[in-house]
């Protein structure tokens, strides 16, 4: 097996054996992707794909449509609504990640079996992103299934990590 080539990145990551519940695992992981797309998402889509936000500033209508995210998230805290998740049985810390790939800090898994996650994503805005992940051996684990827009967020993660390693190097020389 080829080693990935993985970048330093520090996540927490929740996880249980996908063979313990694979039908709840599997709805958890499209309610979180669902969970992005509320009511005002689907306008926005719906109002880009008619062209009524041609002369909108882009950036500025994502920005208020966080800000009604922000309102929404805070009007829950207030009334104590907690967004249901299942309860993981395990967790681990991220250390490095790849495009495909990711090593946790821990010796954790079980090579060769299947497992579901709940990761935290640390970017904005914050949010859970639900994988299902092959363990490759007691600690390096294969990306099996994520959300084609996690798929970007994570690409995206690791391209700002893997800069921000490369600035470092610079620095030091």
């Amino acid at each position: 097996m080829n080693t990935p080539r993985l970048v330093p990145a520090p996540i927490s990551l929740l996880f249980s054996e996908v063979a313990q519940d694979r039908e709840t695992y599997e709805r958890e992981y499209h309610q979180l992707s669902e969970s992005d797309e509320n009511a005002l998402h689907q306008w926005l889509k719906l109002a880009k794909a008619r062209g009524e936000t041609a002369e909108s500033d882009p950036v500025l209508l994502q920005l208020m449509i966080e800000m009604h995210n922000k309102i929404d998230a805070l009007e829950r805290f207030l009334k104590n609504e907690e967004p249901v998740r299942l309860s993981l049985i395990s967790e681990a810390e991220i250390d490095s990640i790849g495009f495909e790939h990711f090593h946790v800090s821990q010796e954790v898994f079980s090579p060769e079996v299947e497992y579901y996650a709940r990761v935290e994503m640390p970017v904005h805005p914050k949010r859970d992103v639900g994988i299902f992940f092959k363990a490759l051996s007691s600690s390096l684990a294969e990306i099996t299934k994520m959300h084609e827009r996690d798929e970007k967020e994570w690409a995206s993660y690791m391209t700002a990590r893997e800069r921000i390693q490369i600035r470092e190097a610079r620095e030091k020389k």
